[in-house]
C-alpha cells in the first residue's frame, strides 16, 4: 500500500501497546479524520476572506438551495444541519447582524419565523464558495479523476450506511 503515512506509525505504536486491539477499522476512520481535519483548515481559510465560517457558509447554502423563496425554518435548519436549536439561534444572530439573512414572521403559524438569504447573503457565499472550489480542487488534485470517482462511490456507501436519505432534510 505504498510508504508508511503518520496513520501507520500511530497505529504501530498503539498495536505494539494493545495488541490484541484489531486496528484494521481505523486505517479507515483514522485517515477519514485527518483528511477532515486538513479539509476544515482550507475552508476556514478560504470563507474566513469573506468574514465567514464553515458554520455561516452551511447556514447560507442551505438556505440558497431552500426552493424560489429561499427561505426555512430555524428548526429545518437546525435539523438539516446537525445542530442545536442554541448552535442555529447564535449562527442566524451573526448572519442577520450582516445582512445576510433576515427573520420574519411565519405567515401561517403565529409563533413561527421564518429565515430568508438576502442578496448581499446570497452574494458573499458565491463568492466565499468560488474561492473555496480552488482550494478543494488542490487538495484533491493528487488523485487521478478516476480515484476520485471511485472514493465518492466508497464515500457514499459508507455516508449511506450512517445517514438513510429522509425527507425531512
Amino acid at each position: 500500500m505504498g510508504q508508511k503515512d503518520w496513520t501507520d506509525e500511530l497505529l504501530d505504536n498503539f498495536a505494539a501497546l494493545e495488541p490484541r486491539q484489531d486496528m484494521e477499522p481505523y486505517q479507515v476512520t483514522a485517515r477519514l479524520s485527518r483528511v477532515a481535519l486538513h479539509v476544515a483548515r482550507v475552508q476556514e481559510e478560504a470563507f474566513g476572506r469573506y468574514g465567514l465560517n464553515r458554520g455561516e457558509v452551511g447556514v447560507l447554502a442551505a438556505l440558497r438551495f431552500a426552493g424560489p423563496k429561499q427561505q426555512l425554518s430555524p428548526t429545518r435548519l437546525f435539523k438539516g444541519l446537525m445542530l442545536s436549536s442554541a448552535g442555529i439561534t447564535s449562527r442566524l444572530d451573526r448572519l442577520e447582524q450582516r445582512a445576510y439573512v433576515k427573520r420574519s414572521r411565519h405567515p401561517e403559524d403565529r409563533r413561527g419565523v421564518l429565515v430568508e438569504l438576502t442578496d448581499s447573503g446570497r452574494h458573499v457565499l458565491e463568492l466565499a464558495v468560488s474561492a473555496d472550489t480552488i482550494k478543494e480542487r488542490e487538495l484533491v488534485s493528487s488523485l487521478s479523476a478516476s480515484e476520485r470517482k471511485s472514493l465518492v462511490v466508497l464515500l457514499k456507501k459508507l455516508l449511506s450506511s450512517l445517514e438513510p436519505i429522509s425527507a425531512d432534510v
